[in-house]
């Protein structure tokens, strides 16, 4: 029992993050994915919250295209383990057939799984399939009602079709769902339309909380606290920088030329510069005593093992000593 003066280690939540980027000079994808399953397994084993999982196609890297499949397999590979989707590109689905997928996926995963809507912001992404960047909002809003009416499970119609979703998903009323989004009015939007909003620029939360006053509803749940894009724990981070290095320059350079035209998301920016990018801290390679230091000061630690398409091996380097010497002191079971 704690002693009267002792206090109790603070909870810290405990995140993994997987986009499957394979470059060609990296891991091949077949081994990313199971990588990916058992470093999941091992995560769900030692207490982590929740794993996320993006959605992009078209790339070049292989970046995951099907990220409601590897939710279904992480689920059948965890017991407790949370599954966030996010984020999901609403307008690239069509909903009613979306609504079933998740239905079933709430149903096999005991509940587990969430999203995170996204508008998308490559105006290619959206060509793929049929879809304009003009449109996206309309049909983000037009695809979160269909989804909520979908999974009460009575007919309604759908752009004059009938239509109805069997079985309910698990959960009344459906999954949870977030949305994304980095401008004033997506923080407007996820307020009216969302059980929840994660914004990309935290500054956008007050705008968030301000609709929802305004719309007579609670505060809404908070957004995660901030941290690096990708952490990996070390004991010589040099050593290990310098293997991590064009992975992280891959990653950076390739959101980067996503996001130019991209309104408000600026996290990445294109570099051929890998001790600058180590320098400006998003990508932080750690002491496990300087891992215990940054996720007991933020209550968080997020990691992102196989980052633009790292070695397993590498990657297994660092949860080793996450689970060896950074969980123990942060409270958890190792």
């Amino acid at each position: 029992m704690t002693a009267p003066d002792e206090a109790a280690p603070a909870a810290v939540r405990l995140s993994l993050r997987y986009d499957l980027r394979a470059p060609e000079f990296g891991t091949p994808a077949d081994a990313l994915y199971a990588a990916a399953l058992e470093q999941c397994a091992w995560a769900d084993g030692v207490g982590f919250d929740t794993v996320s999982l993006s959605e992009h196609h078209g790339s070049d890297d292989g970046y995951c295209p099907s990220p409601l499949i590897m939710a279904a397999a992480v689920t059948a590979r965890t017991t407790s383990l949370r599954v966030l989707v996010a984020a999901l590109v609403l307008p690239l689905h069509d909903p009613v057939r979306l609504a079933e997928d998740l239905a079933v996926l709430d149903l096999v995963s005991g509940g587990r799984v969430d999203l995170v809507i996204g508008a998308g912001y490559r105006p290619d992404e959206l060509a793929m399939f049929g879809r304009t960047m003009e449109e996206r909002v309309a049909l983000v809003e037009e695809g979160v009602a269909v989804l909520r009416t979908a999974w009460t499970g009575e007919p309604f119609e759908h752009h004059g079709r009938p239509a109805r979703v069997t079985p309910r998903p698990k959960r009344p009323g459906g999954p949870t769902l977030l949305l994304g989004g980095a401008t004033k009015a997506a923080a407007r939007r996820a307020a009216r339309l969302g059980d929840g909003f994660l914004p990309v620029d935290p500054s956008l939360w007050p705008v968030y909380a301000e609709e929802r006053a305004r719309l007579g509803l609670g505060p809404g749940p908070p957004p995660p606290p901030p941290g690096p894009l990708f952490l990996h724990v070390a004991d010589d981070p040099d050593r290990a920088w310098a293997s991590i290095a064009p992975h992280a320059l891959h990653e950076t350079n390739s959101y980067g030329r996503w996001l130019t035209s991209a309104e408000g998301i600026a996290r990445y920016t294109p570099t051929d510069d890998a001790d600058g990018l180590r320098a400006a801290g998003i990508y932080a390679v750690l002491t496990p005593d300087e891992c215990i230091a940054m996720a007991t000061a933020s209550g968080s630690l997020g990691l992102h093992p196989l980052m633009g398409g790292m070695s397993p091996d590498l990657a297994w380097e660092s949860l080793d000593l996450v689970g060896s010497k950074v969980l123990p002191a942060l409270g958890h079971r190792a």
